[in-house]
């Protein structure tokens, strides 16, 4: 594939007044949300990705961080997403707009000084009405019954010693559950006095209980998705010395055979490019659609670089959603969304 050199395409001058384009009647999209950002293609087969003239769409704003976006496919479909900060999580749909789906979502003890982000971080969709929550504020991996908002803990301890803050959640089909374990939600982060493990953990939990450690030699392991085949767990690494994704390939039980850097964009990070590697998704033809400096990239299943969709703000994460070409980011302080040519995997449709 050629490279060549970075071209921005400005969607909107100004987050606050909405603009025209040539995307503006794709199904699923209204010209009633105003639009921000724009797109930056590195190589030629950002194209069959995202439209050049689409619209990014503000959506919903208001939050301190919003944070974990998953789609619930019942009915016409509703987003869910976290306020990590603020220990919600929010719903967003077309029809309804935005209300609050549950509060607490995290932590719901006594007041606590130790705790930097008491609230759920990632979500994850899972079949039969259930979402799997990566509970910062509890230090555990929890399960949510959506009707009755029952949760369930599935895990808060790896031999015997608790959790940091678990960040971010996926969940392979044979019901194996994988996330990673970083200090963000604890105050002082490695620092804390309450933090028990010595490293910054990747994890499997299997359905009978057990969690196994996969990498413990990240600084800070973050985002978390798995190859259409799901054979290929990617994590990110939200370390400004660091900046990157790593690919692990999974043998049949989920264990890592092998390991390699992904990607690295360590050399973007800064003050022009707010954001670092966080949470990401895989479409249905292998393309990671990852957050991190600027925006959310979009990579080739080789690594290859080949655009991103920016918002002008720090992007914590992304889901696909609505019939599965529609992308949603939870971007800092607001929620957007942009029509892609490619379609997510078939459980966001």
């Amino acid at each position: 594939m050629r490279a060549f050199h970075s071209l921005s395409v400005l969607l909107c001058a100004s987050a606050l007044g909405g603009c025209a384009g040539g995307a503006g009647s794709t199904p699923g999209m209204s010209p009633s949300y105003s639009t921000v950002g724009g797109l930056t293609a590195y190589a030629e087969g950002f194209d069959a990705v995202v439209a050049p003239d689409a619209r990014i769409e503000r959506l919903a704003e208001g939050f301190t961080w919003a944070e974990g976006p998953a789609w619930i496919a019942d009915g016409a479909g509703y987003l869910l997403f976290t306020d990590v900060p603020e220990n919600r999580i929010h719903r967003w749909s077309q029809a309804g707009g935005l209300s609050v789906f549950l509060e607490p979502s995290g932590y719901d003890g006594p007041p606590t000084d130790v705790l930097r982000e008491a609230g759920a971080n990632g979500l994850f969709a899972e079949p039969g009405g259930t979402l799997l929550l990566a509970d910062s504020g509890n230090r555990a991996v929890a399960r949510l019954d959506l009707r009755t908002r029952a949760r369930t803990v599935l895990a808060r301890d790896f031999e015997g010693k608790r959790f940091n803050s678990p960040n971010d959640v996926v969940r392979r089909d044979d019901g194996a559950v994988f996330f990673t374990d970083p200090p963000y939600g604890l105050k002082d982060l490695d620092d804390s006095p309450v933090k028990e493990l010595a490293f910054n953990g990747v994890y499997r939990l299997d359905t009978d209980g057990r969690v196994h450690l996969l990498d413990d030699q990240l600084t800070r392991p973050n985002g978390i998705a798995l190859s259409p085949d799901q054979r290929t767990l990617y994590v990110a690494n939200s370390d400004p010395e660091r900046a990157l994704w790593m690919a692990y390939t999974l043998d049949a039980s989920g264990a890592v055979t092998a390991r390699r850097v992904f990607a690295d964009v360590t050399a973007l990070v800064g003050d022009d490019a707010p954001g670092l590697p966080d949470g990401m998704t895989v479409a249905a033809d292998g393309t990671v659609l990852a957050t991190g400096p600027g925006g959310v990239f979009a990579f080739a299943p080789d690594g290859t670089r080949l655009g991103r969709i920016e918002t002008g703000s720090a992007v914590a994460n992304v889901t696909f959603g609505g019939d599965g070409r529609t992308l949603y980011l939870a971007s800092d302080s607001f929620i957007a969304r942009v029509r892609l040519r490619i379609a997510g995997p078939a459980t966001s449709r």
